[in-house]
């Protein structure tokens, strides 16, 4: 059997319950794809975006807190596992039911798939998703964690294996391209250009050659949806990271670099890529993409049918311009959809919080970075009634000082703080910098600062044990604790019992050049800091309600974070690749730090 025959990516395994598992593929053609696993089956006829063919398959009637080995199927042919593999069985592991039991999350962002050789290594450092895949299949085989027929087998494997990997963001770099795809893209453009000439048309639906042509994109960053889907093909189709996606329930975020660096920092940025010839080809594909690859897996089959354009997408020969019209409505009208999600995993609620696409930028005095829709929904769900509040955020609510009160700082002056001549330059030193994350935003910083100090407080359900806001994006890695400042007391928010803490691990593989280091850690000296607090308060910035500090870091190396959940009691730890790894078991543990 040649695994790669009909099936083109894939398994990934995406979001589990105590009962049901949904797997996603994408195939060589279309076709009727079918997943077993034990006594449960799950058939789904694929559906066509631009020539590409998708499926997503629901399992139901799982067993709680189970391991199973799991099979897939492309028309009655067997397509997965791969005989000739030397991994352990991919398994579909449902949690259990209730709160009690103890919870293993992996996180993680920024991964740049390179092709492992000493150059790239060097560069971009040992791939930490890879790792880490090789650090699972060494601890099943050694905990015996090989499934049954829908039985948990339990033992040290079982015990210490993640219940989901979350990615938070950056999953590909759309415009930062590894030499293959680059290659990729010269050659299909090349045929494009010839096809284009005679008016012929491109493969697939979508802008035909010429309209290709026309649109100009970039020689280095992808543009249309056959090189999105090109470029998540390279990404997860790496032996050992395909595997661990199979086996791995799997939460995904977009940041900018899903789409492009810096996308929606501010309404100026948006002006501006507006009046590119191929941009609207670009942020069309990205969104829609996204929609396919990643958003779809992190729903149930209730919430997928729910969504009309899901429906009109299953019934279409290809789905293409439906599927663009609606992703050029997201893009025009970023808050009419909330992408962010909600999952309830053991002792803890966890919020997959979107910062990026709804964002509202149109006007600099009133930004916000979730879009009223997002607010909304975000500030109802920060509630108590849980052991442990997750909020994985892309962007770290908790920058080190300085850089927040930098950031706070260019927002006030954009805003007209120091006068109106200022207004511009603040804009374009905003965009110069990357100040553009929460502190950036800082209406958006106030309202969740009040919401979280509320909830340490008692005043929006029973107080839970930790808040922890799990973030990537900054590339590096940091622990910052966080408690209400003596403004929340003077305003009557003294703040509980609830342990507040910032936890950032990035990258996967794209470790920051040895040159910007220092940058990073002079934000976190206190002498930097202070200097940030003296231009924030001349600017009329007021006090946070919170007061925090880098605990632990910054630390450089590529990483991936693992938070451990058990009653009350939470701890984390960061499992780093050292330098110049090869990708393999080679790694070094910070922590566990209990939380």
């Amino acid at each position: 059997m040649d695994v790669g025959a009909d099936l083109r990516l894939g398994p990934v395994l995406r979001k589990t319950t105590p009962t049901t598992a949904t797997v996603w593929v994408e195939t060589g053609a279309p076709g009727e794809v079918a997943v077993a696993a034990g006594g449960a089956r799950a058939r789904s006829r694929t559906f066509t975006v631009h020539g590409h063919h998708y499926a997503l398959c629901e399992l139901q009637g799982l067993a709680p807190g189970t391991s199973t080995p799991y099979t897939v199927e492309v028309d009655g042919a067997r397509v997965w596992p791969d005989p000739a593999s030397e991994h352990p069985p991919s398994l579909v592991r449902t949690p259990p039911e209730g709160r009690e039991a103890p919870v293993r999350l992996a996180f993680g962002s920024c991964r740049t798939p390179i092709d492992h050789s000493p150059g790239a290594v060097r560069r971009y450092g040992s791939d930490m998703l890879r790792a880490y895949a090789r650090r699972l299949a060494r601890l099943r085989r050694d905990g015996g964690d090989e499934g049954d027929e829908g039985t948990d087998r339990g033992g040290a494997g079982a015990a210490e294996e993640p219940a989901a990997l979350l990615l938070i963001g950056d999953q590909v770099y759309a415009d930062e391209l590894q030499p293959g795809m680059k290659e990729f893209l010269a050659r299909r453009r090349a045929r494009e250009a010839g096809a284009g000439g005679g008016g012929g048309a491109a493969t697939g639906p979508g802008p035909d050659a010429h309209a290709r042509a026309e649109a100009r994109p970039p020689e280095d960053e992808v543009v249309f949806f056959d090189e999105y889907a090109e470029l998540y093909r390279r990404s997860w189709s790496d032996p050992d990271v395909r595997w661990l996606l199979s086996t791995v329930p799997t939460l995904m975020l977009f940041d900018d670099h899903d789409v492009r660096d810096d996308w929606n920092t501010s309404g100026a940025w948006r002006a501006e890529m507006d009046a590119s010839p191929w941009w609207r080809h670009r942020v069309v594909s990205g969104l829609g993409s996204y929609w396919v690859y990643q958003h779809l897996g992190n729903l149930t089959a209730e919430q997928r049918a729910e969504d009309p354009l899901y429906g009109a997408v299953l019934k279409g020969e290809d789905a293409a311009d439906v599927l663009d019209a609606a992703a050029l409505g997201w893009h025009e009208e970023p808050q009419s959809r909330v992408w962010s999600h909600e999952h309830r995993m053991g002792p803890a609620r966890l919020l997959m919080v979107d910062t990026r696409a709804g964002r509202d930028v149109a006007d600099a005095q009133r930004r916000d970075i979730l879009g009223a829709p997002g607010a909304a929904w975000l500030d109802e769900r920060l509630t108590g009634d849980a052991d442990h509040l997750l909020v994985a955020s892309t962007l770290p609510f908790l920058l080190p000082k300085a850089v927040h009160r930098l950031e706070a700082w260019d927002e006030a002056l954009a805003s007209g703080a120091w006068g109106e001549r200022l207004r511009g330059p603040a804009e374009k030193l905003r965009r110069a910098l990357d100040l553009e994350h929460w502190a950036a935003f800082g209406r958006s910083f106030a309202s969740v600062s009040r919401a979280l100090v509320e909830v340490a407080s008692g005043s929006r359900g029973n107080p839970p044990a930790t808040a922890l806001f799990l973030s990537g994006d900054v590339h590096f890695s940091y622990l910052a604790r966080a408690r209400p400042s003596r403004r929340a007391a003077r305003e009557g928010a003294p703040g509980g019992g609830t342990r507040i803490a910032q936890l950032v691990s990035s990258p996967l593989c794209n470790r920051l050049p040895t040159k910007f280091r220092w940058a990073a850690r002079l934000s976190a000296a206190a002498p930097t800091a202070w200097a940030g607090w003296i231009m924030a308060r001349t600017a009329g910035v007021r006090p946070p309600l919170l007061e925090w500090g880098l605990d632990e870091g910054p630390w450089f190396d590529n990483a991936i974070a693992e938070l451990a959940l058990d009653g009350r009691r939470a701890e984390v730890v960061w499992i780093k690749g050292r330098d110049g790894a090869s990708g393999d078991l080679a790694v070094d543990e910070d922590g566990p730090y209990t939380l």
